[in-house]
């Protein structure tokens, strides 16, 4: 353990960007612990695998590893019942990780409070796409969550008021922090995770450069829709989505209907006339098939409300400009006419008229790089070790 601090974390059951951050919480203190209700090695990223993670009792039972929303109303008493030995807990925290007791100080790192308490509809939501049996699964939670919630709301701000320091990855989260439980939080904004010089490269098989990227969670609320519908507007233009989630049926719906534009191959349409996919959902993907996909774009779009604009960071890193909704986290993270363009609505026809915006616009190279540099990891790591250090001997 680095000098006697623990790194708490919700549920290393995903790969998003909670996860990455959670893992640079755990580089900045190597050797140190990681809390956490549930692990699923094959769901997250691997780097885990490297970390003492200790579990809760949940993790004993599958189906809440591969699908920890269904164990949402378990996670508090899970949480509640698994001491931590640490002189410093650093929680990385989407509504559960922040009640670990047992350390002598506390500081929270807030991606967001908890979503299944304060946006329950808008967390719970993915009916569209998923089986009957996640249907059914996901109807139980929410039912679960509906009558628990008055008493997970009370844990959840007793929790958060017995942290001895609040950091919020943006302004978004800290003004919901504020809202929730009226408490002042620092903004501390996490760096790309992603970036050229940090791994290997590898191209995606029948994806020529040039196309558009969305990288998000496939749920309904991400409005990936419309980035389809979008592109659907824009005559030859291809999009790839990246990303998993309930919605993909639906989804790939609507990526047959849009069928297929000239291949880029030959310039003027396979052989047979059938052209490639306008719309290409390529599901999950690692870690070297996002640089190549980030470095080969011609722009990101993306049409969610998000706590924290982290994609962006990430498209910029590769010398991609961004089009994204003009809201939520990306205010944060986009500088407009600099790194990216926005649209106001997560409208189709809105969408296109920014993309072919950030089409015709000069972008500079130096200042997207320059932009992104402000959200280094060495600033980011600096910052969390010096507040950390500060609890440790002064707290």
């Amino acid at each position: 353990m680095t000098d006697g601090v623990a790194i708490a974390h919700d549920y290393a059951t995903q790969r998003g960007g909670a996860e990455r951050v959670a893992l640079l919480l755990a580089r900045a203190f190597p050797g140190s612990p990681l809390y956490t209700t549930l692990y699923d090695p094959a769901g997250t990223f691997p780097e885990f695998a490297a970390l003492d993670v200790r579990t809760s009792y949940l993790n004993r039972v599958g189906p809440l590893r591969r699908s920890h929303r269904m164990a949402l109303p378990l996670l508090a008493s899970a949480v509640a019942t698994h001491r931590v030995d640490a002189d410093v807990l650093l929680a990385s925290s989407t509504g559960w990780a922040h009640g670990y007791r047992g350390a002598r100080r506390t500081v929270v790192y807030c991606h967001a409070p908890a979503r299944w308490l304060y946006q329950r509809e808008r967390y719970l939501s993915g009916e569209e796409g998923a089986r009957a049996a996640d249907r059914a699964r996901r109807a139980a939670a929410g039912a679960a969550l509906g009558l628990l919630a008055p008493g997970l709301r009370a844990w959840d701000r007793r929790a958060a008021h017995r942290a001895d320091r609040y950091l919020a990855n943006s302004t978004v989260t800290a003004r919901a922090v504020r809202a929730a439980y009226g408490i002042e939080a620092e903004v501390v904004p996490p760096p790309p995770a992603l970036l050229p010089d940090d791994g290997a490269s590898r191209p995606v098989d029948d994806v020529a450069p040039g196309f558009l990227l969305c990288v998000a969670r496939l749920l309904p609320y991400k409005n990936v829709d419309a980035v389809i519908g979008a592109v659907c507007e824009l005559g030859d233009r291809r999009l790839v989505v990246v990303g998993d989630g309930p919605d993909r049926a639906r989804l790939e719906g609507l990526a047959r209907a849009a069928g297929t534009v000239p291949s880029s191959s030959d310039g003027g349409g396979s052989p047979d006339g059938a052209g490639e996919p306008r719309v290409r959902l390529l599901g999950r993907v690692d870690d070297p098939a996002l640089r190549w996909l980030y470095a080969n774009a011609a722009a990101l779009v993306a049409a969610s409300y998000e706590d924290y604009g982290l994609s962006p960071l990430e498209a910029g890193a590769f010398g991609a400009p961004s089009v994204v909704l003009r809201d939520g986290g990306y205010l944060d993270t986009v500088a407009d006419g600099v790194t990216g363009t926005f649209f106001d609505a997560p409208d189709p026809v809105q969408i296109a008229r920014a993309v072919e915006e950030a089409a015709v616009t000069s972008w500079d190279d130096q200042a997207l790089a320059a932009h992104v540099d402000r959200f280094g990891t060495g600033r980011f790591l600096d910052r969390i070790r010096t507040i950390v250090d500060h609890e440790r001997h002064d707290g």
